[in-house]
């Protein structure tokens, strides 16, 4: 394909809205923020003018990012699935955030494949998910894990709210490229969700971090948010005055977090096993599951103590346990390099916004792993001594900024109107051009929302066709660059080399997503693309099919949870009746030996039977509990004043009435 050659440069900039200009404020009901993590999630919302995080049914503020199906069919989601990860590892689904939108050549999924249990595979060149659902092998892709995580936290966020929910922000790190943002908006769809606005993560945690902290009287200050989270790394330098936060650069890793300085102890431990006991477990997944499980633990424990010993039972078989110390002094010796490279995007963030380390008001800490004492070390050492911020919880303060988001969006009166966020894009972007070079169109660094728009020309004497590739990064040849996508603008009219004028914009919208453009002035030929809707975004039609299969999960999930519910009710009313049948102050006393034996038969055989079917039909449950409860009314029925709602041994609002 012929490639195009730049003539000259011309510039625009154009500012978009969130929302559609028609669509009022008010009529959103309710705006969740969620942070999507690569370990752990959570939702939050802007209620009573302050924001709520919202427990989860465990009680916990943070829901972990995993999804996993059992053998009896049943769709797990948050806690539950991450419970099971050692005793069902290959369809136990987590870090799923490390590949989405992403190809399936990309290197770090190939390496990442090595370390999951679950199997991943290549399909039209992504990588999806395949597991067994427990009535047949199904695959599923990035976004669609992602949509499962999505919509836990929707419910999760209804359930305190008592009311649907359909809008939501969600936050990205800030260094994730326009096919991962999509993928991500994509993955929100499939959930149900009207996504109103992406947001980067240190962004949103310096909006919590300013709305607390913060007075307008202040002045203008650099906040430095330094986000280390359990697989994903970002470094963003924002300067805040007057209600506006401006995010002047920001640096990062897509692939660096705590799940690999857990991967460093994993295989620290391999090699120990091995030297020890001359068995190589990489093989063995349930044995490498159960050690990330301790390691995780152990970890945290050495945020503040210095050592911790690693147990687990029966690890390589019934008779062979583990049991190792690990001191924090090992894991820093472990993980110092990956540690220190935490640096190297403090450095650049400095340099891309021309300040020095003396003019950075506050350093703020976000992610779960900025809880590690070396890496606060090494950031107060680079500091010259100052303490970074503990000010906001590092796992919550995403979500947080995105709720106070998500209520600046729905015009919510207690929230200042006048606060305004202002990103960048984190990689330049631009096109090839004659000779492989990277024709520079939007630089890295650019406020969005940014529309720029270069003429270029022809190559060629009577060229009809240009080839418009498009790429992101820093180098000045496009194949040291990172592929985005391609399209081909036909139906020029023939000219002499250099008498076409293509026009090609690039537009980023709001939520970092781009939009490119090309189109000759002269013939009017025109064609766009949203960069990979051909190779790594979902089609409209795969994006219709996800909705609908999630719809029928939803449905699946609710008709689980009323089994579990009714097997609940069972066991609770079957159990309280064996309790009341040995208490010796209990209405039961007053039964002759037989009726007695008739009532404690009957238990005893509905315990059984519990036993030997966990996972009958849910009318098969309430049949059986409405014959117990027969049993029983009939036995008690002689005594005056009895009845099925004032029994002195209904000791639950959740048992059945008799």
């Amino acid at each position: 394909m012929n490639a195009i050659m730049i003539i000259s440069v011309l510039f625009a900039i154009s500012i978009s809205l969130g929302i559609n200009a028609a669509q009022s404020k008010k009529d959103l009901g309710p705006v969740i923020g969620i942070d999507l993590g690569t370990t752990y999630s959570c939702v939050g919302v802007f209620k009573n003018c302050h924001v709520e995080i919202i427990e989860n049914d465990q009680g916990n503020r943070i829901t972990p990012s995993c999804v996993a199906f059992t053998p009896e069919g049943v769709r797990l989601i948050g806690d539950a699935a991450k419970n099971i990860l050692t005793s069902n590892p290959e369809n136990t689904i987590f870090h799923i955030k490390r590949i989405i939108g992403r190809t399936f050549n990309d290197s770090s999924v190939q390496a990442d494949i090595k370390t999951f249990p679950f199997s991943v595979i290549k399909e039209k060149n992504k990588p999806v998910v395949k597991v067994d659902i427990g009535y047949g092998i199904k695959v599923f892709t990035p976004e669609e894990i992602s949509a499962m995580i999505l919509g836990k936290m929707r419910d999760i966020a209804e359930g305190y709210l008592g009311m649907k929910v359909k809008n939501a922000v969600v936050t990205v790190p800030a260094y994730f490229n326009d096919a991962q943002r999509q993928a991500t908006k994509d993955a929100g769809t499939i959930a149900g969700l009207n996504v109103i606005r992406i947001i980067n993560e240190p962004t949103a945690a310096a909006i919590a971090y300013g709305l607390d902290k913060m007075k307008k009287s202040d002045g203008a200050k650099n906040i430095l948010v330094f986000d280390l989270g359990g697989g994903t790394f970002d470094v963003s330098l924002l300067t805040f005055d007057n209600g506006v936060f401006e995010v002047l650069a920001t640096n990062g890793d897509t692939h660096l977090g705590g799940g690999d300085f857990d991967q460093r102890i994993i295989e620290h431990f391999i090699k120990i096993i091995k030297t020890k006991k001359g068995i190589d477990i990489r093989k063995n997944i349930h044995a490498i599951e159960k050690i990330r499980r301790e390691v995780e633990k152990a970890k945290r424990i050495l945020s503040s103590e210095q050592q911790t010993r690693v147990e687990i039972e029966s690890l390589i078989a019934s008779n062979e346990d583990f049991s190792e110390i690990l001191t924090r002094a090992k894991f820093e010796e472990l993980n110092i390099d990956l540690f220190r490279s935490t640096l190297k995007p403090v450095e650049n963030v400095l340099a891309d916004a021309k300040l020095k380390i003396s003019d950075v008001a506050e350093v703020i800490l976000v992610g779960g792993s900025t809880r590690i004492p070396k890496i606060r070390q090494i950031l107060k050492e680079f500091f010259n001594g100052k303490e970074p911020s503990r000010g906001i919880n590092p796992d919550e303060a995403v979500a947080y900024g995105a709720a106070i988001q998500g209520a600046i969006l729905s015009g919510d009166e207690c929230v200042d109107s006048d606060i305004v966020v202002m990103d960048i894009n984190p990689l330049t972007l631009g096109i090839e051009t004659n000779g492989g070079v990277m024709s520079k169109i939007i630089p890295r660094n650019s406020r969005i929302p940014v529309t720029e728009t270069k003429p270029f020309t022809t190559v060629s004497d009577d060229q009809s066709v240009v080839g418009i590739r498009i790429f992101e990064g820093e180098r000045p040849m496009t194949i040291d660059n990172h592929f985005l996508g391609k399209f081909d603008l036909t139906g020029i009219p023939p000219a002499p080399r250099g008498s076409a004028q293509i026009d090609v914009s690039f537009d980023i919208d709001v939520n970092g997503i781009l939009n490119v453009t090309a189109e000759e002035k002269t013939g009017g030929s025109k064609k766009s693309i949203v960069i990979n809707s051909k190779t790594n975004r979902l089609s409209n039609e795969q994006i219709d099919r996800m909705v609908r299969v999630a719809e029928i999960f939803s449905e699946e999930d609710k008709v689980v949870a009323r089994q579990i519910n009714a097997k609940h009710e069972l066991e609770s009313y079957t159990y309280s009746i064996r309790t009341q049948l040995r208490d010796t102050n209990s209405l039961f006393n007053e039964l002759s030996s037989k009726e007695k034996t008739t009532i404690t038969d009957a238990v005893e055989n509905q315990i059984k039977w519990l036993d030997t079917n966990p996972t009958v039909k849910i009318d098969e449950f309430i049949k059986r509990k409405k014959q117990l409860e027969t049993i029983v009314t009939q036995m008690l029925s002689r005594f005056e004043g009895h009845n099925s709602n004032n029994t002195q041994w209904q000791s639950s609002p959740n048992y059945g009435e008799l």
